[in-house]
C-alpha cells in the first residue's frame, strides 16, 4: 500500500476532529510527521476531487467539505492507491521456455486482482465518519 493512501486517511481524520475543521500544511505535516510539500501534493488531489477546499490568506489552510465524512476508505483507495498490492516486477516471461516462467506473470495478476478486489470491498464498508469515531473512541479510552 503506498503511502499517500495513509497520509490522505490521516489528513482527513485531523481536519474532521479539528474544531473549524481547518489547518494549514505545516500543522498537517506535524501530526502525520512528513514535509508540508507532500502534505500540500496529497491535499491537492483531495482538493480536486472534492474532499477539502482551500481559503487563502492570513488564517487559510484546508478546509475539510462536510460531505467527506461519507466517503469510503475504498473511494480514497481507488484514487490514490489502486494497484500497489501488485509488485512493480514479476519473475517470469511469455518468451521464456519453461511452463512456470511462461505462465506464472498471468497466474500472479489474476491472484493480485483478486486481492485488490477483495481490499477494496473490504475498505468500502468503512466510512471516514468510522475512522473518526474510532480515534476519538481511542483518545477517550482508559489506558490499560
Amino acid at each position: 500500500m503506498n503511502s499517500e493512501f495513509n497520509i490522505a486517511v490521516h489528513c482527513l481524520t485531523l481536519l474532521s476532529v479539528k474544531e473549524e475543521h481547518m489547518a494549514n500544511s505545516e500543522e498537517i505535516a506535524k501530526s502525520v510527521c512528513t514535509h508540508p510539500a507532500r502534505i500540500r501534493k496529497v491535499l491537492g488531489l483531495l482538493r480536486k476531487h472534492g474532499y477539502v477546499a482551500t481559503k487563502e490568506g492570513v488564517g487559510g489552510g484546508y478546509l475539510l467539505n462536510p460531505e467527506t465524512e461519507n466517503a469510503t476508505l475504498g473511494d480514497l483507495y481507488r484514487l490514490l492507491a489502486r494497484g500497489s498490492l501488485k509488485p512493480g516486477w514479476c519473475s517470469g516471461g511469455e518468451e521464456l521456455p519453461c511452463e512456470v516462467a511462461s505462465n506464472i506473470q498471468g497466474v500472479m495478476d489474476q491472484i493480485y486482482n483478486g486481492g485488490e478486489s477483495a481490499l477494496e470491498r473490504y475498505l468500502d464498508g468503512i466510512t471516514m465518519k468510522d475512522v473518526k469515531r474510532q480515534i476519538v473512541e481511542a483518545g477517550t479510552a482508559d489506558p490499560v
